[in-house]
């Protein structure tokens, strides 16, 4: 009885004990494997006047703060040139600092809906920033940071800043926004350094 090749490849596969993988699978474990570690975490906090930036390396026993600040824009300004600066200025702290990764503030429902709009434009201008970098994105909810940093699911901004400022070891409390975007990147390297089942989301 005759054989086809594609039968006789699968007899020699069995006979040397080798298993092709089927392509499917491959796929699947190259979509699925572990993430990258990232030493250097930018944290986002969006707003469009004041747009916070922290960036710290996570290292042992802790982490070190390598840079914070707040994109402020006049209120004179408009909208479109708001967002132009935020973007430019997140480029530079991109290139000046080399993260990996980018942790910014998942999306919140807010009751005025003018007001979500323009958040939404102003985290909308420092996505555009950080893809363009090609550094990897994942949001998380502020909750979720709050509970993270604080332990507590609905603190306020002034207890979030105190627990940045003893978790960095920093002289002085960072500014409300500012400190808001270290807690992101203090949230992510704490969630993504342990085994956790609630990542942060990827974008």
């Amino acid at each position: 009885m005759g054989i086809t090749r594609r039968q006789f490849e699968q007899l020699q596969e069995r006979a040397s004990g080798i298993r092709r993988q089927p392509e499917a699978l491959l796929i699947s474990a190259q979509t699925h494997r572990a993430p990258t570690s990232h030493r250097v975490v930018l944290g986002i906090d969006p707003s469009l006047r004041g747009t916070g930036y922290g960036i710290i390396r996570w290292e042992r026993p802790r982490p070190q703060l390598l840079a914070q600040g707040t994109i402020k824009t006049p209120s004179g300004w408009a909208r479109s040139r708001c967002l132009l600066y935020i973007s430019q200025t997140l480029r530079q702290v991109l290139q000046e600092h080399r993260p990996t990764v980018c942790a910014i503030e998942a999306l919140f429902y807010a009751q005025n809906l003018q007001t979500a709009l323009i958040m939404g434009e102003a985290r909308g201008a420092s996505l555009v920033a950080a893809a363009e970098a090609g550094v990897e994105i994942y949001e998380i909810a502020p909750r979720k940071v709050k509970q993270a940093i604080v332990g507590y699911g609905a603190a306020q901004k002034t207890a979030v800043a105190r627990m940045v400022q003893r978790m960095l070891h920093l002289a002085e409390l960072p500014a409300p926004d500012a400190a808001d975007a270290l807690a992101l990147a203090l949230t992510f390297a704490q969630e993504t350094g342990r085994y956790n089942l609630s990542r942060p989301r990827p974008l």
